[in-house]
């Protein structure tokens, strides 16, 4: 409709012109002659004759559609910044349900940007604890699929490799210990890889750091098992966790109860109660922004408040990481 608009009133202008002039058209390598001529010219018995070429008035309208389309385009993506900005202070806020429902309108998405968002949000829905079981298998699932459509729609995405080894990480809790192990493999490469495209990303770190630590503190049996699964199953040290856990603090300090926490018990494993205790106090001092950090809090509380932190009160459980992914 506007092309159509932009036409005619094109083809008014033109015809209203009072001079003879070429007219060159972008895209072809020929000129069309636009002729007008005065009234008092006269053509086959004095009808003034206007000639406009059906090249000109085509290429007017090919303008006209592109400059709607154009607008249309800076529309939609002015309106998708919007909603990524929308999604970001929701995660924020910890508004988990809110966040997945605006998301959830973008599911059929191409951009990536939606898509691992979408991913993240699903996977922090079925961690709420009035998740059933069943939904939060669905959910888990759903989270993975949105994290390996976003992988597929940009490799170039950090998030998107994030998201992919986290969700893999998940689906693995579903599908046995040998699937498990065997996709770690996987995960720690998509990690490396979330690193390579943005080193200054605390969190990628932090899990990759969490990832050496799990194989770190494998039980002898446990390495048994998996010794009979694989020929060369994973292995990682908790030299290697702490370097990352530093590594993480160095890139983003302070960014994370979690990561104080890690490096707490990295260092208790090592046997460096000096470092353990520093770090575990500032992990039971870190103000808590989310129920994770609540929950770290309380576990290291068990000690007195008002006490010091004791080699017993280090030698506390792991909390799977989530929040300020």
């Amino acid at each position: 409709m506007a092309g159509a608009t932009f036409m005619r009133f094109a083809a008014r202008t033109v015809l209203s012109a009072p001079a003879c002039k070429a007219v060159k058209i972008r895209g072809y390598h020929r000129q069309y002659l636009t002729i007008f001529r005065s009234n008092t010219s006269t053509i086959n018995g004095g009808r003034t004759a206007f000639l406009l070429t059906l090249p000109v008035l085509s290429y007017l309208g090919v303008e006209a559609y592109r400059t709607v389309q154009s607008a249309t385009v800076v529309h939609a993506l002015e309106k998708a910044e919007e909603a990524v900005e929308q999604a970001d202070y929701l995660y924020s806020c910890g508004e988990t349900e809110k966040l997945y429902q605006l998301l959830l309108q973008y599911k059929d998405s191409d951009d990536a940007e939606f898509l691992w968002r979408l991913a993240r949000a699903s996977r922090d829905l079925s961690l709420l604890a009035h998740i059933a079981a069943d939904e939060k298998k669905r959910l888990t699932f759903e989270a993975f699929e949105f994290a390996k459509k976003a992988l597929e729609k940009n490799e170039a995405c950090f998030a998107a490799h994030k998201w992919y080894a986290v969700c893999l990480s998940d689906i693995g809790d579903y599908e046995g210990v040998k699937v498990k192990i065997g996709n770690s493999y996987i995960i720690k490469e998509h990690l490396q890889r979330a690193i390579e495209l943005n080193p200054k990303d605390a969190t990628s770190i932090h899990i990759l750091g969490y990832w050496c630590f799990a194989f770190a503190e494998l039980a002898w049996y446990q390495r048994k098992v998996a010794a009979m699964i694989f020929a060369s199953p994973p292995t990682a040290t908790y030299e290697e966790a702490l370097a990352f856990f530093l590594k993480a603090e160095e890139v983003d300090p302070n960014f994370y109860s979690k990561n104080l926490l890690m490096l707490g018990k990295s260092y208790m494993s090592l046997k460096d109660q000096g470092n353990a205790v520093l770090w575990l106090r500032k992990a039971r001092d870190y103000p808590p922004h989310t129920e994770e950090d609540k929950e770290s809090r309380t576990m290291l509380n068990l000690c007195p408040e008002t006490g010091p932190i004791t080699v017993t009160c280090i030698l506390i459980g792991h909390l799977h990481a989530r929040r300020k992914w």
